[in-house]
Formats: structure tokens, C-alpha cells, sequence
């Protein structure tokens, strides 16, 4: 009997501890294998939210499996069927891409991207997801006094998915290898098992006799009703998640330390809700919801991000409430244990079904990312009281705002009303006022959320001085072509960062002048004339990244350039007159390769005087065409006394150092500018660079000598060079904030 007590006394730290550890290695997988695949995707946000459809899809498959083990079979059966799938899982270990992919299509690159994720770590996903239901559900059978009440055990599990999400960008990212990270994780899938194969053997010795009670739970089935209310509130938050990681990403760094904060943060919405006393109150949560969705909801699509960590910080704290709200709405709605397999099986299916649409649909029907001002939107309707009024009542609640939207949306659409600049400051009253009007009516949930969609339509139709001409979706980003309400300039964004400007006001010279980052007194035009006059003239140049086209007018004589570009739609806006001339006065002849410039160029049987790097996603150099073995492959292509030109502007990151241990490495000579000029945006749209050039010999670069501002790039000693199995973004990010 002693030994029986000690037994059950130990048992829910057991199943706690087995928990946190099958959550840790789920949630290690995630930011790891997704970073191995970043590379063959040109590094673009999107890899993320593919990825996170994949994993929720495998979640439900793991949760259906579970609910079928629970369902049918007893503890010891269970067991034996998990083990041999955890035996079928150690078997594809260690974890790697799967050779049966090569490059991706040109077309589908999502599909091709989940069947990659399925290929190479799907059995041991799906395993690993099994098992916090299974083990849940076995507990839920044990005779013990907490067994009542096993959705606590969720909690455990979800601190340790935190832990993982935390750790990995902190300690295990920017110390270890990505071949190092798939042996550590390969060992814990073993310990793991130990664990499960420990706590089914309790299990099938210590369950309680309560087939009376449960047969009479099982007999009463769920109502619909309430299965498809479990759903909405789990695809709510999920596809919050997206977007919102997206919204960061963009701008900043496609990297684990990016994915890894919404994601930790949703799980630890569960920890803090599901349970008898939360963390915060609903009442609390319910109170700070409208103080941080009516700034968001006039700010969220106005155009550049002027305060990025600011707004950074208010969407996640948005996030953060919404996402409380509708998980503690799905607590507050849970069924009883016996059922507890249902709940999870309907809350994964909600969670693919918010996946699906964030990643997948919503790139096809919106031109922009409004699926992320709609998921605010709709995720308020999860306030209390939302519908306490109906019919009539609600109607009248919610019809001003909702018709001045319409208005707003017919008057742009239909009457082509532009704002012009100096029209800004008003505009920014009146969305000021809509914020403080929004904040008076928050404790009237339905008029709240009218105003909300009121603020989202008038901040997506208008951008005072700029008119939209173009927006384009592709995988790797919103494109949007915008003229100045003058009608003077054209501009390329990407994202939210200017990739180029065209003076269209004056066409009447054949080549127009190249603006933005491609000035020809410019660091970049500096550079490129450097390497010209070491070499008395170009034959070949390669150029990583086409954007505008800008870069075409630096081109001299009869000079053959060729352009390197992942993006399709990035090809054609480049290439139609009606958007940008760039190409079609400069280089008509030009050849432009699409694809990954890694791919392409390693392909390519050219030789190159001169290679440029001006490859982004947004703001974002993707990390893979700036590692020791992309800058290899730049090498193997480039001719002997031939040189680099590296474009590493870059609002948050610090590449400087990186470039200069590459370079170390490497042998090569470097030296860099960062230009240093007056503010001139809007005014010629002429902005600053920093830009490195790279060349075998002190010789090739001889000239920069004579031009100020260029200096070597010295090697800070704490700085690593990255590879393609190794990188650092935290720590860029932390010297540009330090000013290092």
C-alpha cells in the first residue's frame, strides 16, 4: 500500500514532466527544420506561414489519431500502437530535408512547401503531437483525485512549448549548428519515449472503474453548435498568429527569433486561461482590449512605419488580449474529461482551418494583408455582450459606421478621390479623433467594432499624396506601385520599404535618372565605377535582385548586364514601360534570370567582371545570399581581378560585421561607405546606402581610395561569419540597436 500512495502521488509531475518534454521538442522542430528550408525559398516570411499550416495539419492528424487510440483501445493497447509509431518516427531520424526535393516550381511553391514539411519530418511530428492528448486522456482515466480535471496537464504542456520557443533564438540558435541542433533533438525523441513508455505502464496499472460514468457522458452527443463554437475560437487565434508574424517579419528579418514571439505568446495564452483562476482576469482582458485595438486599428495599414518597434509592441499586445479573449471564451465552453480528445480534435481542425486561410487563402484574395484588420475584427466578436442586443437593436448599433465605410469605399472606388500631401495633417486629426471616439464607446462592444472596420476601410483607401496604381501578392511579398499626388514620381514598395523611384514628370531624356539607392554619386554608383575603372571597362555583370530596374541606367556602353530575380511579379513590373522605364531606355537587351540567385547563378556558365548584391524582402537581405558559401558561389562565378558589390542598408540589422568576417574568411580585400546626406525624401526620393565591395586583391579597389567615405572593413573579432549552418540575426539586431 505505501508503495501504491507513492506511486500515485508522483504520477501527475510524471505526466507533467512527459508533457513538457514532448512540447520542447515540438516546438524545437518548428523554428529548426524551417530554418534549414528558408534557404531553398529565397528567404521569404511566407516560408513561415506555410510552415505553420503544415503544422497544424499534422496537429490534427496527431489529435485524431490520439482520439481514436483514447476511443478504442485501452492504456497498455494504446501503448503498443504509439510505440510503434515512435519507433516508425526514430527511424527518419535525424532530422533533414528530404532528397527527394530539388528546387522549387515555379508555380504552387506553397503545396510544394507542405509536401517538403510532410517528406521530412512528418511521422515524427504527427508522433510527437499525439502524444499531449494521449497522455492527457490516460490520466484522465487514472484513480486519482486530479484526474477531474486533466485540462491542467495542458498547461505543462504549453509551458513547455514556451520554453522551447524561448530557448531556441536565446541558447540554441546562436550556439549551435543546425547539425548539432538535429542530433541534440534526436537524442531527446529518444529519452521522450522512455518517459511515455513509463507513464503508459502506470497507466494501465492505476485506472480507475468509471466505464459506468463515461458511457453515460459518450452516449449524449455534442451538439454541433458547440463543436463548430470550439472551432471559430481556435482558428481565431491561429490565424492572428500569422498575420501578426508576418506584419513583423516583413520589415525586420524572416528569422527564428521573429516566428518564434507570436508563437510562444499564443501558447502562453493557454497556460494563463486554461485554468479555474487566470492569470488576468477576462474581466481585465476585456477592459484593455479597445485601449490597444483603436490605436492599431487607424495605424495598422497607414502606410511606412514610422516607430516600427512601437508599433511592433502595440500589435502584440493587441494579439496578445484578442487571442486571451477567445482562448479563455474556448476554456469557459470546454466539455467534461471523457471528452476531452473531442475538444482538442475540433480545436486543431480550427486551428488548420485559421491556418489555411492566413497563409494559403487569404494571399489569393486580397490584393494586401487585410486578413489581418478582418481576424481583429472578427476576433472581437468573441467581447462579452457583443450580441447582447439583436435584431433591431444590434442593427442600429452598428449601421453609421458600417454605412460611412461603404461610403468611404464608393467614394474612392467609384469617384477616384485622391488626397493630396498637404491634406496629411488633416487626415491625421480625423483618425485621431476616430481612435478617442472608438475608446468613448468601448464599453458598447457591437458599436466599437463598427468603428473599427470604419478605421479600417478609411486607413486602407487613403494615403495622403499617394495614390496606389498597382498592388501585387506574390509568395514573396506585397508589391505596390504608387504615384505621388503630384504627379511627379513612381514609386516601388515592397512590403513597407521603398525599392526604387521614377521621376516620371520629366520622360523627356531617353534614360531616366536613377533615384532612391541607385544615384550614380551614390555609394553604389561609387562602387560599380570603382570596379569599372580598375578594370578599364566592364564586359559582363550580374546583378542579384532587380526591383525598378534602377540599376540598369548605371550601365555604360556596350556593357552586358544580366538581372537576377526570385520574383515573378517583380519581373514584370520591372519590365512594363506604363510602370517603370528603367529597363526598357537603359537595357532593353538585358536578360533577366528568375529564380534564386544561388540556384541560378551556380547554374549559370557565365564569367562576371562584377557581381551586385541588391537582393531584399522588404527590408531584409534574405540571410542565405549572405554566407560564406553564398559569397563562394559569387566568387566562382565572378573572373579573376573581378569584384563584389554587397547592398547591405538594412533599418535594424547590422551587416557590416558580417560582411568582414565573410570577407576574413574568405581573403578577400573589403572596404564599405555608408552614404551620409541630408533628408531628401519626398523631395527627389534620393536616400541613403551603406553598400560593400569585395575583390581578390588590394588592386581591383585601389580607386575607392580616392573617393571620401570609403574605408576598410575592419573584422570585429566577437562577430562570426554566417553560414548556411550557422547565422546570427539576434545579435545583428542587437549591434544596430547599439550602435556597434
Amino acid at each position: 500500500m505505501p508503495a501504491e500512495v507513492n506511486t500515485l502521488r508522483v504520477l501527475p509531475a510524471l505526466y507533467a514532466a512527459t508533457l513538457f518534454v514532448s512540447a520542447l521538442l515540438l516546438f524545437l522542430i518548428q523554428p529548426m527544420f524551417t530554418k534549414m528550408v528558408l534557404p531553398r525559398l529565397g528567404g521569404a516570411p511566407t516560408v513561415w506561414s506555410v510552415a505553420m499550416v503544415f503544422f497544424q495539419a499534422a496537429l490534427l492528424a496527431g489529435y485524431s489519431y490520439a482520439h481514436v487510440l483514447i476511443r478504442r483501445l485501452s492504456p497498455s493497447q494504446g501503448a503498443f500502437v504509439h510505440f510503434c509509431l515512435l519507433a516508425g518516427a526514430a527511424a527518419t531520424l535525424p532530422i533533414a530535408i528530404s532528397s527527394v526535393f530539388g528546387a522549387p516550381p515555379s508555380e504552387g511553391i506553397s503545396l510544394w512547401l507542405i509536401g517538403l514539411f510532410s517528406a521530412s519530418i512528418g511521422l515524427p511530428f504527427v508522433a510527437l503531437s499525439a502524444s499531449a492528448p494521449l497522455l492527457q486522456g490516460w490520466f484522465a482515466g487514472l484513480d486519482h483525485a486530479q484526474a477531474r480535471n486533466p485540462y491542467v496537464l495542458y498547461a505543462a504542456s504549453n509551458l513547455g512549448s514556451f520554453a522551447a520557443l524561448f530557448a531556441y533564438p536565446v541558447v540554441v540558435e546562436p550556439f549551435l549548428t543546425l547539425r548539432e541542433q538535429s542530433q541534440i533533438w534526436s537524442s531527446g525523441f529518444a529519452a521522450l519515449a522512455v518517459l511515455i513508455a513509463i507513464a503508459a505502464v502506470l497507466a494501465s496499472r492505476h485506472q480507475a472503474d468509471a466505464r459506468a460514468s463515461e458511457t453515460a457522458v459518450q452516449a449524449a452527443p455534442t451538439p454541433w453548435r458547440l463543436r463548430l463554437r470550439w472551432m471559430a475560437l481556435a482558428a481565431i487565434p491561429v490565424g492572428l498568429t500569422i498575420s501578426v508574424t508576418t506584419y513583423i517579419s516583413s520589415d525586420i528579418a524572416s528569422a527564428p527569433f521573429l516566428w518564434v514571439i507570436p508563437l510562444a505568446l499564443y501558447l502562453l495564452t493557454f497556460v494563463a486561461v486554461f485554468r479555474d483562476r487566470p492569470w488576468l482576469p477576462v474581466s481585465t482582458v476585456v477592459m484593455l482590449v479597445p485601449i490597444v485595438v483603436a490605436p492599431l486599428a487607424i495605424g495598422l495599414l497607414g502606410g511606412a512605419k514610422r516607430y516600427m518597434f512601437a508599433m511592433v509592441a502595440l500589435n502584440l499586445a493587441a494579439f496578445v488580449l484578442l487571442t486571451l479573449l477567445c482562448h479563455a471564451e474556448l476554456y469557459r465552453r470546454r466539455p467534461a474529461p471523457v471528452k476531452l480528445t473531442e475538444f482538442y480534435l475540433w480545436m486543431s481542425i480550427g486551428g488548420v482551418a485559421g491556418g489555411l486561410f492566413a497563409a494559403l487563402a487569404a494571399p489569393h484574395l486580397f490584393p494586401l494583408p487585410y486578413e489581418y484588420p478582418l481576424l481583429i475584427v472578427v476576433a472581437l466578436m468573441a467581447m462579452p455582450g457583443m450580441f447582447a442586443q439583436r435584431g433591431y437593436r444590434l442593427a442600429r448599433e452598428i449601421a453609421l459606421p458600417l454605412a460611412l465605410a461603404g461610403a468611404a469605399l464608393v467614394t474612392r472606388l467609384v469617384f477616384d478621390l485622391d488626397l493630396p500631401a498637404n491634406a496629411e495633417l488633416a487626415f491625421q486629426i480625423a483618425l485621431v479623433a476616430l481612435g478617442a471616439l472608438m475608446l468613448f464607446q468601448r464599453n458598447r462592444p457591437a458599436r466599437f467594432a463598427a468603428l473599427a472596420v470604419l478605421a479600417f476601410f478609411v486607413t486602407a483607401l487613403w494615403q495622403p499624396g499617394l495614390n496606389r496604381v498597382l498592388a501585387v501578392r506574390s509568395f514573396f511579398g506585397v508589391h505596390q506601385v504608387i504615384e505621388t499626388a503630384d504627379g511627379k514620381f513612381r514609386l516601388l514598395y515592397n512590403g513597407t520599404t521603398l525599392h526604387g523611384a521614377e521621376n516620371i514628370a520629366d520622360l523627356s531624356s531617353n534614360a531616366p535618372a536613377p533615384l532612391t539607392y541607385y544615384s550614380p554619386d551614390g555609394a553604389i554608383g561609387q562602387g560599380i565605377d570603382a570596379v569599372r575603372s580598375a578594370h578599364g571597362g566592364l564586359q559582363r555583370v550580374a546583378v542579384v535582385g532587380l526591383g525598378t530596374g534602377s540599376m540598369a541606367c548605371l550601365r555604360r556602353g556596350d556593357e552586358r548586364w544580366t538581372f537576377y530575380e526570385i520574383d515573378p511579379a517583380v519581373a514584370q513590373i520591372a519590365g512594363n514601360p506604363r510602370l517603370f522605364n528603367f529597363m526598357s531606355a537603359c537595357a532593353p537587351e538585358a536578360r533577366v534570370v528568375l529564380g534564386d540567385a544561388r540556384l541560378t547563378l551556380a547554374q549559370s556558365r557565365e564569367t562576371y567582371d562584377l557581381i551586385v548584391l541588391d537582393a531584399f524582402s522588404s527590408d531584409v537581405i534574405p540571410t542565405h545570399l549572405l554566407t560564406r558559401e553564398a559569397v563562394a558561389g559569387y566568387l566562382s562565378r565572378l573572373a579573376p581581378n573581378g569584384a563584389l558589390v554587397l547592398h547591405i542598408s538594412n533599418r535594424y540589422l547590422e551587416l557590416a560585421n558580417v560582411v568582414a568576417a565573410i570577407a576574413a574568411d574568405e581573403g578577400l580585400v573589403a572596404k564599405g561607405k555608408l552614404d551620409v546626406r541630408a533628408p531628401s525624401v519626398p523631395w527627389d526620393y534620393r536616400t541613403d546606402a551603406q553598400v560593400a565591395v569585395l575583390g581578390r586583391s588590394p588592386e581591383t579597389l585601389r580607386n575607392l581610395e580616392r573617393v571620401p567615405g570609403w574605408a576598410p572593413l575592419n573584422r570585429d573579432s566577437a562577430v562570426a561569419a554566417w553560414t548556411d549552418d550557422y547565422s546570427d540575426i539576434f545579435g545583428a539586431l542587437l549591434r544596430r540597436q547599439l550602435h556597434w
